[in-house]
């Protein structure tokens, strides 16, 4: 019997309706364009006046860093399981699956906090605005409209990923438009009123800069604005963080007819498309408002009143802080006041409360919907990895039972951090760090392996500087806040022991996906072998007793008769840390006698009562005789657990009775 692989076809892992790519994109886009509700007013507080300056390096590493990495990630993980599964790939065993449960809680970071910190953001939005009510303002009221926020966006996932798209699309095409408007007319002021860009040239020439310079000693010349916004360039990396769930959708977009399932090349080129259309967009309105911000907006009213070196604020806490802190663009739109004291309706006659309304309106949208990205990025990630390791339960490839568990979580998490935005801000750049350098390195390595000649032909140069700089921003953020990587550990050790929790509950089950025939003629035997009236199997182990010397004793302890044909199963363990199998088959003659030789095998146990059960489907059930075990059972269970071997006897046993309810086709394990 031969098990083929499992590839998702014209549909994504879980049978979603697959997509026009530029469709899916705005599902992405809600997460990666939704950043411009508060991008601007982050670059600010890092880097002030220069935020013009940073964001060209923000958009150079976008387009010639991240890009370039995740068209290779994409070219190599089609079904969505991003850089992850390709790091998965050169590791084996348990460290190989703990190495990939750590990335995974670095998505799960990643993804869950997208999801409290949009939706918290959005709720700031929904309060700040002046029609809101006042009795409806504070922190508990922010809480419960996050929250509130939260399980929406879950029920609209409980419908399906058809109608989130749909939706998806029409938030992003207003966001944006609304966005090009704000914008546009920015710098179409800035076109004829040169005034304003003379200003604040003046004031970066004279190191007025409004922001705390680490670097005074750099002086405030051309070079010494290039080396700080270098060197702060971290704390802008939230401008990347629309790249892993690009990938993760992948399922979801449509490729073409005639794709082959195990490498789509149509779904390949679109998602690439999708990437390189998403990261040219963001960047175009990222410089843009960069410049429109920091040359019209007064520096007093982008100023977050929060001490960058005390600790973050709590809801406790009485912060000062600008109109436009954390809402730029906002501050525009409702025609407030510009740095020469105009009002912003100067800039275009629309802008005023009820146009600065309705951009809020489309801001708390989009943040809210933010996490529609993240969340299909999990629904797609975690059903390919922990069932997959025995680490989830089988439940956790259903749609509607893990929507119902994340948003449980996201609940949990808000009320965790009381919907504060900026006290999840650092876990936020730390999943989203961290899974970055993980693409950047698993395409160095990939690159890697598949060059030959001197290691310096071999390592691939652009993508290692690309690398370098990954890492040094992912160190320098964990270095600055480093309670991205406390809240990023809880994560961690959630998924690791949840999944060691499943894996030791589901380590009875057959976990059988099919026999893999060596030769035609392995096969052939063995269907002869299905036809015998009576069949008795023998498990051998080799290196010990010879072949003959095994059927000598077997016979005389357990009374089987010179006529009794016996089959002898050598079982080799390939991974003991796979969950589900399917082993390799070689069926032969040695000596007058079958010999069943199987490789690639997760459990000597499992594999035993596999073919045993096999061999049932046909004739009467095979009788499993086994000699008398001297292990020590605490060393035999954990030996079965950790390395597929022990307890033989005794765990054939309980599996046949599971799969096998009906006494009379259950095989019989004998133990003399």
């Amino acid at each position: 019997m031969d098990a083929s692989a499992e590839h998702p076809g014209e549909h994504g892992g879980h049978g979603h309706p697959q997509s026009f790519w530029l469709w899916v994109m705005c599902l992405t886009g809600v997460d990666y364009f939704s950043t411009l509700g508060y991008q601007p007013s982050i670059a600010f507080e890092a880097t002030g006046l220069l935020t013009p300056f940073a964001t060209i390096i923000l958009v150079l590493m976008t387009l010639f860093g991240a890009y370039p990495v995740y068209s290779y990630v994409a070219g190599k993980s089609p079904h969505g399981q991003g850089s992850i599964a390709m790091l998965e790939q050169l590791m084996s065993g348990w460290g190989g699956k703990l190495f990939v449960l750590v990335l995974l809680g670095f998505a799960a970071t990643d993804f869950v906090i997208t999801k409290t910190l949009s939706a918290a953001d959005a709720a700031v939005h929904l309060m700040e605005n002046p029609v809101w009510p006042e009795m409806l303002k504070g922190n508990y009221w922010q809480i419960i409209a996050t929250m509130a926020l939260l399980i929406v966006l879950g029920a609209t996932f409980w419908r399906g990923f058809k109608e989130v798209i749909g939706l998806a699309v029409v938030l992003v095409a207003l966001y944006l438009i609304l966005n090009a408007i704000v914008i546009g007319s920015g710098l179409m002021y800035l076109t004829n009123h040169p005034e304003a860009i003379r200003k604040w040239w003046e004031m970066v020439h004279s190191g007025d800069w409004h922001f705390h310079n680490p670097f005074p000693s750099f002086g405030h010349g051309p070079l010494a604005i290039l080396a700080v916004c270098l060197l702060l360039f971290p704390k802008l990396a939230l401008g990347l963080s629309g790249f892993e769930t690009g990938v993760a959708v992948m399922p979801l977009i449509r490729g073409e007819t005639g794709d082959d399932p195990a490498k789509p090349m149509g779904r390949i080129r679109n998602a690439r498309k999708l990437l390189l259309t998403a990261a040219l967009i963001m960047s175009t309105f990222l410089l843009a408002a960069s410049l429109v911000t920091s040359t019209l907006i007064p520096p007093k009213e982008l100023e977050s009143g929060v001490d960058p070196h005390g600790p973050p604020p709590t809801l406790e806490t009485k912060v000062e802080k600008g109109k436009a802190a954390g809402r730029a663009l906002a501050y525009l739109a409702h025609g407030s006041t510009l740095s020469d004291g105009e009002p912003a309706t100067k800039i275009n006659r629309m802008f005023g409360e009820a146009f600065g309304t309705l951009y809020d309106v489309s801001t708390v949208l989009i943040l809210w919907f933010a996490g529609a990205s993240a969340m299909a990025g999990l629904l797609n990630l975690v059903p390919q990895y922990l069932p997959r390791y025995g680490m989830a339960p089988e439940w956790a490839r259903a749609i509607r039972p893990l929507v119902a568990l994340f948003t449980l979580i996201n609940l949990y998490v808000t009320w965790q951090f009381q919907a504060n935005v900026e006290a999840q801000g650092g876990a936020y750049a730390t999943g989203v760090l961290v899974l970055m350098s993980s693409g950047c390195v698993a395409t160095v390595i990939d690159k890697w392996r598949h060059r030959e000649g001197p290691w310096y032909r071999r390592l691939s140069w652009p993508f290692f500087f690309v690398t370098l700089v990954f890492l040094f921003t992912t160190a320098a953020n964990i270095i600055e806040k480093p309670d991205g990587i406390k809240i990023a550990s809880w994560f961690i050790l959630a998924i690791v022991g949840s999944s060691v929790v499943s894996r030791l509950m589901r380590s009875k089950e057959l976990r059988f996906h099919g026999f893999v025939f060596v030769n035609e003629e392995s096969r052939f035997l063995w269907e002869s072998m299905q036809l015998l009236e009576f069949p008795v199997l023998v498990p051998h182990r080799p290196g010990g007793h010879t072949l003959a010397e095994k059927e000598a004793t077997i016979r005389k302890e357990h009374r089987l008769g010179p006529e009794e044909p016996i089959v002898f199963i050598e079982v080799n363990v390939d991974d003991a840390s796979n969950f589900f199998q399917q082993p390799m088959v070689e069926l032969l003659q040695e000596e007058g006698s079958f010999i069943l030789r199987v490789a690639k095998s997760a459990s000597v146990s499992h594999t035993i009562a596999s073919l045993a059960l096999e061999l049932s489907r046909v004739g009467k059930p095979p009788e499993i005789h086994f000699g008398w075990s001297a292990e020590n059972p605490m060393t035999a269970n954990l030996g079965f657990l950790l390395f597929g071997v022990g307890n033989v006897p005794w765990i054939v046993r309980e599996l046949l009775e599971k799969a096998e309810p009906n006494p009379a086709k259950r095989p019989r394990v004998i133990v003399g």
